[in-house]
């Protein structure tokens, strides 16, 4: 004989069953809002920022957009709508370099710009390439891809990689092909 008892203890037990396995389901999604995932821990949107040492502007970084993964192993941050920086030395002389893409690599100090890189140094010295990669670290700049890089003075190189110094006064260029400008009245 089944009484009230009998299908109140069921249907109790139906329902511990069944919030059993939904709070199992839910377990899982609060899980994996804590573990780090691929998604960035950040968005910055309309970037206009200002790095200084001592109170002098070293650097000005300008980004439609700005992901941030320094929540991983291998901490990045990434500008998949282009990026622009100003750079300033200890004279206050500004180079500026802009590119369609920037990925920034926190360990290694290093720098990737993809796609219409432009950098411009304070001496009007202007370098195009479709990657260049820049060592903070070393201040040092390079790219194994073509470039053309043109001086104030009308002198032109074109070259498939280079390796440099910001200034380009140490340039070392693997091929090449240009115009030098040579001064005969400094000899």
């Amino acid at each position: 004989m089944i009484t009230y008892k009998h299908i109140f203890s069921g249907i109790v037990t139906v329902i511990a069953v069944t919030m059993l396995f939904s709070c199992e389901g839910n377990l899982q999604k609060v899980r994996a809002l804590d573990s780090p995932g691929e998604d960035p821990q950040a968005i910055g949107r309309n970037l206009n920022l200002r790095y200084t040492d001592s109170g002098r502007v070293v650097a000005v970084l300008r980004s439609e957009r700005m992901l941030d993964y320094t929540n991983l192993s291998f901490p990045y941050r990434e500008f998949p709508d282009g990026v622009e920086v100003e750079f300033f030395d200890d004279n206050n002389k500004k180079n500026t370099i802009t590119a369609n893409y920037g990925i920034v690599y926190d360990a290694t100090g290093l720098i990737d710009l993809q796609g219409d890189v432009v950098l411009i140094t304070s001496d009007s010295t202007r370098l195009e390439a479709s990657q260049l990669f820049w060592d903070q670290k070393q201040g040092w700049v390079f790219t194994d891809r073509p470039n053309t890089i043109r001086r104030p003075s009308g002198a032109r190189n074109e070259g498939q990689g280079f390796d440099s110094d910001l200034n380009f006064t140490n340039f070392r260029s693997r091929t090449n092909v240009g115009v030098q400008v040579i001064d005969e009245n400094n000899k």
